[in-house]
């Protein structure tokens, strides 16, 4: 090969590998969602289930609170808006999470993992991009049911709907991020299950799918602001229905870059670390 050659070899070998990636990354997505989806009934009942549950819990509370105890205002908010914030979070608590860093806490527990070691894809990575597929396809339904609601109703904004989806679609990788690095526990215990669960229960409560984070007294203000968690469902419902100022929307979205970046670089360290304890006996 003349020298001539060898800078045009290399990028055509550069290309093909970068083809390869896409390609392995596109296999992976289409392969979560076809899992997800493979009992379409079930699929569809869990994400009903896990929608209009919490709504009607949380709809017999404010009916409780305002219409039968008389509240006028709860945290700054109406009756309507409560509403308002119900309808909104549920959708991107749609968005939120997902029970991939479960799988890949499995995979170690139970030797699996060994199959996925030798491949070019990254486990961790291969792992989110299956699990992401039925989350991608969930954000898609939830944002036209939001914009389609936009014409309707004047508490929630369609362009800002978007940009808040673009949020809660980054702190579902934030939350797979904590989850991944949670999962490297089973390299040391075998079984990271009941530390996976807290972080869930922490995250429910924390992320404002159960109320919204005004409602805490001012002084634990801190304690939500400090994790990331209020950047899932709190965050993007206050920006869609315009309790946030652009600029706290642009202020939510470098900090959740900041974590995806910092918690990305723990990510890569915890595992390059525990896999050196991996011995792939099987469970």
């Amino acid at each position: 090969m003349s020298s001539a050659q060898a800078p045009a070899r290399f990028s055509e070998l550069a290309t093909v590998k970068k083809g390869l990636h896409l390609e392995w990354r596109i296999a992976a997505l289409r392969n979560g969602f076809l899992d997800a989806t493979a009992y379409r009934l079930e699929f569809l009942l869990e994400v009903v289930g896990a929608a209009f549950v919490p709504a009607a819990i949380q709809w017999v509370l404010w009916y409780a609170l305002f219409k039968i105890g008389g509240q006028e205002s709860i945290g700054g908010f109406s009756y309507h808006q409560m509403l308002a914030y119900t309808f909104t979070s549920i959708l991107f608590t749609q968005v939120r999470g997902g029970d991939h860093d479960f799988e890949l806490m499995e995979m170690i527990r139970g030797g699996s993992l060994s199959n996925y070691l030798l491949r070019p894809a990254g486990v961790v990575e291969f792992v989110y991009m299956r699990g992401l597929a039925p989350k991608l396809f969930i954000a898609g339904v939830s944002l036209t049911i939001g914009i389609m609601a936009s014409f309707f109703t004047d508490a929630v904004s369609g362009p800002r709907m978007i940009a808040a989806v673009g949020l809660a679609i980054m702190g579902n990788i934030i939350h797979y991020q904590i989850g991944s690095i949670i999962a490297t526990l089973a390299f040391y215990w075998e079984e990271a299950y009941a530390v996976l669960m807290v972080k869930n229960m922490v995250v429910q409560l924390l992320c404002g799918e159960l109320l919204p984070l005004s409602l805490f007294p001012a002084n634990w203000e801190w304690v939500w602001k400090s994790t990331p968690f209020y950047l899932y469902v709190y965050g993007p419902t206050q920006y869609a229905l315009g309790r946030w100022s652009n600029a706290e929307f642009v202020q939510a979205v470098g900090i959740a870059s900041l974590w995806i970046i910092g918690l990305g670089i723990l990510v890569h360290w915890s595992w390059r670390l525990s896999i050196k304890r991996y011995l792939s006996l099987g469970g």
